[in-house]
């Protein structure tokens, strides 16, 4: 059946009727023979039908727009009421000719005609019998046509078939009534009281659910009882449908129904947010696409994208799951897949920017200068990891900015400095609440680009918890060969990472994993001479204070040997921190001189200096005299760059005993030990009377107490100061030492070499003994770091005692 209400006079009679306009009952047997007993004209008006097939005995109302077809209808009404209707076989058709109709139709007629406030006519229509047209007399103003009868072959009475068939229709009809749920239950009523059978079949195949082309079809068929049976087939497809279909929405009608109110309130959310100024998801979930559109990612990351998108969109957007999947594709989207800025490949200007922020640090800035030439040569080049390695405040971070612009690149940087969690490096899964990508990425997203200049600070601070490894995490990022396809736990994946250009900074090698030191570059980058310093100083520090402060150089002007000054008497460091720091200091004073509008020297004199950052507090590291035995100079290393370091030891009376103070280190400790038994089982070659060392304890001290001091370098000033005190003869003027010792009298290499010479120029030593193998360090030491200074190289402890112990006797020395 279809979806429209059964028809019948009743549903007919709610329009602008006249209150005593007679109802016609369905068709009874009387009133079927009475008709089927009328003649038919043999001239008929004929009205074609768009969309419906009128059957013998049927009521349906008919809405004539047509000019043709109301006024057809207008001169019928008017005259005899009985018109010829047919189907238009092509509904689109707006003027039909009589080749665009069916030949076969029914004679009706007009019941009652209405005039519809839209302007159109409706018509309500009773079949009476079926027509062929046999000639069209007329065309204009409407069709006219000769017709003839087409009889109908009905079965006999006491056909049993027939009967059967007839109950079946019966049955069908109100079991497809019963399945509809668009079809009323007062339809079963007029089903059982329809009395006459062809009636019956003709009322049912009028509101079948069929085709104008299937119910012309059954229309045409002469033999009722073929018809009832093709009428019957038609029925059980229906409700073959009605069955399955209403099975099918018995199985789904919860989730529906679920869906069906989340759809409904998804719709009033969009209302509401659009109402509101924001936007709805389908916006946001298209937006999304139009990015993705302009994107250069690859296929492989595009169709990820697409199935994340897909999954977004089957997604509740009131569930949690639908923030978590837009956070990742908005990451997704702001990341800069495949998008590179041009390297500036002029290598000229690349080094006048270098050089113009950076005094000296000539090996790391000729490193910068090849990676440029090769990448230059090739296009297509990895970049390389370098690892910035010195003391603090020399620049290393700082460089990293200037690399990038010299390289036209952007700039990022991530401190390292106590990271404890894995995850701060690749990444959350996304699953988790709060999950984000790991700082490598984020980086890489803020830069907006694939190929910056990425500074990794203080990588060395490094360190692991129960949250696991972040040092090993960064194994895979720091590898040319491995961070093509870097995984990231909320990227899920990869991202290539080879065209970022990594520098690490690192104030020690020591406390970086090794596997991670094997995958970088290492760029030694060592303190900074007296001469840099004061360079750096006027050249960068003083005009960054003043412009800081709000001045200028008419302000405030500050001489080479005035910044000398205040390096050597108020700092003690391998980099400038604390120097920028004094600078500052001086600015400020001068700042508050103007501010208040008080008198203070533009150029600054050494009594300014006194004034404003008061006595000079470091002139402690200057070389002592060597007056008293026992006492000598050492060189070491300490992690703000060098430093001198004085030994003591004194001998007193007692039983061969040794006492050891100054915060030493095992190391330092072994140091002197072994210092004690070369000197045991060499005194008469070091001129020392064997029975001395029996009858004199000595205590070895080395000051500043407070501070814990370690490793081997101190050996040789170790034996040099105890032979001191046992012979009581003076350790040679200006003269600092550094090497470690072994039993058999060896002398071997230490490290740290050129913060060491930088320390003793410093304290104004003039000569310094080393291992001969520290000569290879000395010959990487520009010359003139090394002016005013002269070098020992020696193999034994007997070369170091030689060129140390003078044959003067010590000032106050003791009668052994």
């Amino acid at each position: 059946m279809p979806n429209t209400k059964i028809l019948s006079l009743d549903n007919l009679s709610l329009q602008d009727m006249q209150t005593d306009a007679e109802l016609i009952p369905l068709l009874t047997p009387e009133d079927e023979e009475e008709m089927n007993n009328e003649l038919l004209p043999n001239d008929l008006p004929i009205l074609p039908l768009r969309n419906t097939v009128l059957f013998p005995g049927v009521v349906i109302p008919i809405t004539a727009g047509r000019d043709k077809s109301i006024k057809l209808i207008n001169d019928a009404n008017a005259t005899g009421k009985v018109i010829g209707v047919v189907a238009q076989k092509d509904e689109v058709v707006e003027e039909p000719t009589p080749n665009d109709i069916y030949h076969i139709g029914t004679v009706a007629r007009i019941i009652r005609v209405l005039k519809m406030p839209d302007g159109n006519t409706t018509v309500i229509l009773q079949g009476k019998k079926r027509f062929e047209i046999d000639a069209f007399t007329q065309e204009e103003p409407y069709l006219k046509a000769t017709i003839k009868e087409v009889p109908e072959v009905r079965p006999e009475k006491e056909d049993q078939e027939f009967s059967t068939i007839i109950d079946s229709i019966k049955e069908l009809a109100i079991e497809i009534i019963k399945e509809s749920p668009n079809i009323p239950t007062e339809a079963t009523f007029a089903i059982r009281n329809i009395e006459s059978n062809p009636f019956l079949i003709n009322f049912v195949s009028s509101n079948m659910n069929l085709s104008v082309v299937d119910k012309q079809n059954l229309l045409s068929v002469h033999n009722l009882k073929d018809r009832a049976l093709e009428t019957l087939r038609f029925m059980n497809m229906e409700l073959q449908k009605l069955e399955l279909k209403n099975d099918i929405q018995s199985k789904v009608r919860f989730d529906l129904d679920q869906q069906q109110r989340e759809y409904f309130l998804q719709q009033q959310m969009k209302t509401i947010q659009e109402e509101l100024g924001g936007v709805s998801h389908e916006a946001e979930i298209e937006e999304m696409r139009e990015k993705a559109k302009a994107k250069k990612w690859d296929e492989k990351i595009a169709k990820h994208f697409e199935k994340e998108v897909s999954k977004l969109q089957r997604t509740n957007p009131n569930s949690p799951d639908f923030g978590i999947q837009r956070n990742y594709l908005e990451v997704m989207l702001e990341l800069p897949w495949s998008e590179y800025t041009k390297d500036n490949f002029d290598l000229k200007r690349a080094q006048k920017i270098l050089d113009r922020d950076h005094y000296g640090l000539e090996d790391v800035k000729k490193r910068i200068v090849e990676h440029l030439a090769v990448l230059k040569l090739r296009n297509d080049m990895k970049s390389p990891i370098l690892c910035l390695y010195g003391p603090p405040g020399v620049g290393k971070t700082s460089i990293g900015k200037s690399i990038a612009e010299a390289l036209g690149r952007e700039y990022v940087r991530m401190s390292l400095g106590g990271l404890r969690d894995e995850a701060e490096i690749r990444g959350h899964r996304k699953t988790y609440i709060g999950a984000m990508p790991g700082r490598i990425i984020q980086s890489i997203k803020k830069a907006k680009t694939s190929n910056p200049v990425f500074v990794l600070d203080e990588i060395d601070k490094l360190s692991s918890s129960h949250n696991g490894d972040p040092s090993s995490a960064l194994l895979e990022v720091l590898d040319p060969e491995q961070n093509t396809e870097f995984h990231d736990n909320f990227l899920e994946i990869g991202y290539d990472l080879s065209k970022v250009l990594f520098i690490a900074t690192s104030n020690s090698l020591s406390t970086i994993q090794p596997a991670l030191r094997d995958r970088m570059e290492i760029i030694e980058m060592s303190g900074y001479t007296i001469e840099e310093k004061v360079e750096i100083a006027k050249n960068h520090l003083l005009p960054k204070q003043l412009k800081e402060h709000g001045l200028t150089e008419k302000d405030l002007q500050i001489g080479k040997r005035q910044l000398e000054k205040i390096i050597v008497g108020y700092t003690r460091e391998s980099g400038v921190r604390g120097l920028e720091k004094k600078i500052a200091q001086m600015v400020r004073h001068a700042a508050k001189s103007i501010a208040m509008e008080e008198p203070y020297n533009i150029k600054v004199t050494d009594e300014d200096i006194l004034e404003v950052l008061k006595a000079p507090r470091l002139e402690r590291d200057k070389y002592e005299n060597n007056e008293t035995a026992g006492v000598v100079t050492g060189l070491a290393w300490t992690s703000v760059g060098g430093d001198i370091l004085f030994i003591e030891s004194t001998i007193s009376k007692g039983k061969g005993g040794m006492t050891m103070t100054g915060n030493l280190g095992t190391v330092m400790k072994e140091s002197v030990t072994i210092a004690m038994e070369y000197i045991k089982s060499n005194a008469e070659d070091l001129g020392i009377t064997p029975e001395i060392l029996e009858k004199y304890n000595i205590h070895i001290h080395v000051p500043e107490g407070a501070t814990p001091k370690d490793g081997p370098s101190a050996g040789i000033a170790m034996l040099t100061s105890m032979v001191s005190s046992f012979t009581q003869k003076r350790v040679k003027k200006s003269l600092a030492m550094t090497g470690e010792i072994t039993l058999r009298g060896k002398v071997l290499p230490v490290g740290g070499i050129k913060e060491k010479i930088l320390a003793a120029k410093r304290a104004n030593i003039k000569e310094i003994i080393l291992c001969s193998e520290n000569k290879r360090d000395i010959d990487e030491i520009k010359p003139e770091y090394l002016k005013g200074l002269t070098f020992h190289y020696v193999d034994t402890m007997k070369e170091v005692i030689d060129l140390a112990i003078t044959d003067q006797k010590a000032k106050n020395a003791k009668k052994l």
